[in-house]
């Protein structure tokens, strides 16, 4: 038997966050999880978002909380807090630094990199890990108007999964409003509880 395709997943949560949404949908993030463990040797998935440190309570904290727990190696960092030319207060929140950096250290190790991400600025690192001889699929969608995929990453990549394709394998039962996630421990998160990470801003 052929040995199994070393794979590993990159997730821009805020990014894939906002194309879901678009899409009208929740993901479920063990099903996803499951998902692509069927198709190959899943040696990491990464989740990266921002979080806003100073507030007692962040909504995204529970599906980080859950996610730590269940399978996802999950990367963090503060939001920066400014002022724009209009003296709006704006959230500073972007990952794509971190998430490029890993998928160049990881790629010696992986035969396909899933990067869940529509953003153009990953052309670059698209092309990059591409030159290590290591195949790029990236999964967004361009049905929605405008689409959330810039039309650069998606010439570059090797393969372009839409979104609204894994609705029936990864999408959460629409009966089921909230998802309960629960860790290890077996915390519940309250119902009603909202996960909605952080939009990165340039």
């Amino acid at each position: 038997m052929a040995d199994l395709e070393r794979i590993a997943l990159f997730i821009d949560g805020a990014n894939l966050y906002a194309t879901a949404k678009s899409l009208g949908f929740d993901i479920d993030y063990k099903r996803l999880l499951k998902e692509f463990q069927s198709r190959g040797k899943l040696i990491r998935a990464f989740y990266y978002t921002a979080l806003i440190e100073d507030q007692e309570y962040s909504s995204i904290r529970p599906l980080i909380d859950w996610l730590d727990y269940n399978g996802f190696a999950v990367v963090t960092k503060p939001t920066k807090e400014f002022v724009d030319a209009l003296g709006r207060r704006k959230v500073k929140g972007n990952m794509d630094i971190e998430l490029a950096v890993d998928a160049m250290e990881m790629a010696d190790h992986l035969d396909h990199i899933v990067l869940f991400s529509g953003d153009g600025d990953f052309r670059s690192l698209v092309e990059a890990v591409q030159r290590k001889g290591v195949r790029v699929s990236v999964v967004s969608t361009n049905t929605t108007q405008p689409a959330m995929i810039a039309d650069e990453l998606r010439r570059q990549a090797d393969e372009f999964i839409d979104l609204i394709t894994l609705v029936p394998k990864i999408g959460r039962d629409p009966g089921e409003r909230v998802q309960r996630y629960q860790d290890r421990r077996g915390s519940p998160v309250p119902a009603g509880t909202q996960f909605d990470p952080i939009e990165g801003q340039d």
